[in-house]
């Protein structure tokens, strides 16, 4: 059986980690919400400019005068990048999520040892 004072320190260690853990998940969410909008607005200024007309490049490709029915698809290819740092912000963000929920549980693990310890 774990001592009290271990398990103690055990305790104030996951509450320190639930708080590190907080601040963490705020900047994420914030870095998710800001690679959101910007891939949004990417994605909208570029569909205006196939949409108006304008030539526009992706890799080695010239691309003037989509159909219509293409032109949000290829908008989409050419904000790859905005695209790619979303998707990531999104997995930083459901990591950290994560974490909380095991830092959490662990929380809540070394409590009911702790009860127990105290019982015996």
């Amino acid at each position: 059986m774990m001592e009290l004072t271990k398990i103690s320190k055990l305790i104030y260690t996951k509450i320190e980690q639930l708080e590190a853990g907080r601040k963490t998940l705020k900047e994420r969410g914030e870095s998710k919400s800001l690679a959101t909008a910007e891939y949004e607005k990417k994605l909208a200024i570029t569909i205006i400019r196939l949409k108006n007309g304008e030539s526009l490049d992706i890799e080695a490709y010239k691309i003037e005068n989509p159909p219509a029915t293409l032109t949000e698809k290829i908008a989409k290819g050419i904000c790859w990048n905005e695209k790619l740092e979303m998707d990531k912000s999104e997995a930083l963000y459901k990591a950290a999520l994560v974490n909380m929920q095991s830092f959490t549980a662990a929380l809540s693990a070394l409590q009911s040892i702790l009860k127990y310890s105290e019982e015996k």
